[in-house]
């Protein structure tokens, strides 16, 4: 079903097409809202512009990934927060909720602080978390990316 503010021209992320029905991740990968703001900046059925910014989102946190892991292997905490802000952002972006959320955590670990941002914790907890974080927003971050592509995959082929 298209959503409220979506015209019939316009379609949009959580909706059918041409009697085939779209697939919608779980509201806690992506934010439903947030990502059919983007299409509806599309001038086509094409998609070509938000296909765009995703695909640049991709090379972007690819690159953040490898510059998180640098700095990991380097106890380089205060480049760990402001890598985990950068990317909190561009996945707010687009919509990516459990990236942004991660992100979110990562940014405070590097700032020696708990997942919440109040609690001072030590270097060596700070390091531990952000270990274990790091491989799990990795993994939601494929989740995602696994689903858009499949996303534009599918109106591809509609």
């Amino acid at each position: 079903m298209p959503s409220p503010s979506s015209s019939s021209s316009e379609r949009s992320f959580n909706e059918e097409e041409n009697g085939r029905e779209v697939s919608t991740p779980d509201s806690d990968l992506i934010d439903h809202e947030t990502f059919d703001q983007l299409l509806e900046m599309d001038d086509d059925e094409d998609r070509d512009f938000s296909k765009s910014i995703v695909w640049n989102y991709f090379e972007q946190a690819e690159t953040t990934f490898d510059n998180m892991d640098n700095a990991l292997e380097k106890r380089n905490l205060d480049e760990l927060s402001k890598l985990g802000h950068f990317l909190k952002g561009s996945s707010a972006a687009i919509g990516l909720t459990k990236v942004k959320a991660s992100c979110e955590k990562m940014q405070h670990f590097g700032n020696m602080r708990d997942e919440t941002g109040t609690n001072t914790i030590s270097e060596d907890d700070a390091i531990t978390k952000i270990s274990t974080l790091l491989e799990k927003v990795k993994d939601e971050y494929r989740e995602a990316e696994t689903y858009l592509k499949n996303f534009y995959t599918e109106r591809d082929n509609l």
